[in-house]
């Protein structure tokens, strides 16, 4: 299994530069950015690394503000600077789409199906041609670049499908390994991706660091997607899914993602960040032979 690390909230650019490095030096697998509503762009985060571990990926850029060609553009941009992408994508969530950017969100499935359906081939050299309800795309890009692999946020069972069938895996945040297992791995083909981000926190006092949780980032579980992907887990809210407490309570957490067939952990520490990624490097979770994808 991969174990990679991500900023939970990037206050500058200089922030993220600093993580991806300090990510490499310590020999971890990769490095993530994510687009938080009125932050920093992700993928022009991951342009400005310097020094970065051999993957980098995006959980995620949302499809609704870029165009198709854009994203694919940007992307293979990427891949010919330094590779190793990861392109994480996916439809967001409604307040944000309709209430910040003043669009449609109709059919999120439907629309990432165009979405994906125009991507996948310009990310392959191949012309994209669509006339779809959501999208018109009539062209090709004249740059070469190896395809990065594409991953699909996805949580439900028809957007499970979508991933199964137009992308190279999923990347899930707020999940157990009981979802992981019951849910994404039966869900996608052999070989596919399973990236899972595990926010974590690393404290003598769990209690209090769940309540801190549950203030910060309960309002995620109040989200429809999370909302009924929870309640399919029978669990109450986001507090379910993190991983506190010592040492050995998050190393145990990380096992049991792998254990439950995650092929890729990305950590999302709160708190003390340099002993919490202290946890895996060189742990057995990155080593163990049944863990995954190697």
């Amino acid at each position: 299994m991969r174990i990679g690390t991500a900023l939970l909230h990037a206050a500058t650019p200089a922030d993220t530069v600093a993580a991806a490095a300090d990510a490499a030096r310590r020999g971890l697998d990769s490095f993530w950015t994510n687009q938080m509503a009125g932050g920093w762009d992700p993928l022009t985060l991951l342009a400005g690394l310097r020094e970065r571990p051999a993957e980098i990926g995006t959980a995620v850029v949302l499809t609704y503000p870029r165009h198709p060609v854009t994203m694919a553009s940007e992307a293979l941009t990427l891949q010919a600077a330094g590779g190793g992408l990861m392109l994480g994508v996916g439809p967001g969530h409604a307040w944000y789409v309709e209430r910040a950017l003043g669009l449609s969100y109709a059919s999120p499935l439907r629309h990432t199906r165009e979405y994906l359906t125009a991507l996948r081939p310009l990310l392959h050299g191949e012309p994209a041609r669509l006339t779809g309800e959501f999208l018109t795309v009539d062209t090709a890009l004249d740059v070469t670049a190896p395809a990065p692999p594409v991953l699909l946020a996805a949580l439900g069972p028809k957007m499970l499908r979508l991933a199964h069938d137009l992308a190279d895996g999923v990347v899930a945040t707020w999940v157990t390994p009981e979802i992981v297992a019951e849910r994404l791995v039966p869900s996608q083909p052999p070989g596919a991706r399973i990236v899972v981000s595990l926010v974590t926190a690393l404290t003598t006092d769990p209690d209090a660091a769940r309540e801190r949780i549950a203030r910060d980032f309960g309002a995620a579980g109040e989200l429809p997607a999370y909302t009924a992907s929870l309640r399919r887990a029978g669990l109450t809210g986001v507090t379910d899914t993190v991983a506190v407490g010592d040492e050995s309570s998050i190393a145990a957490a990380i096992d049991r993602l792998r254990d439950a067939g995650a092929t890729d952990v990305v950590l999302m520490p709160l708190g003390d960040r340099a002993r919490t990624l202290d946890i895996v490097t060189g742990s057995d979770a990155r080593s163990n032979p049944s863990a995954g994808t190697p």
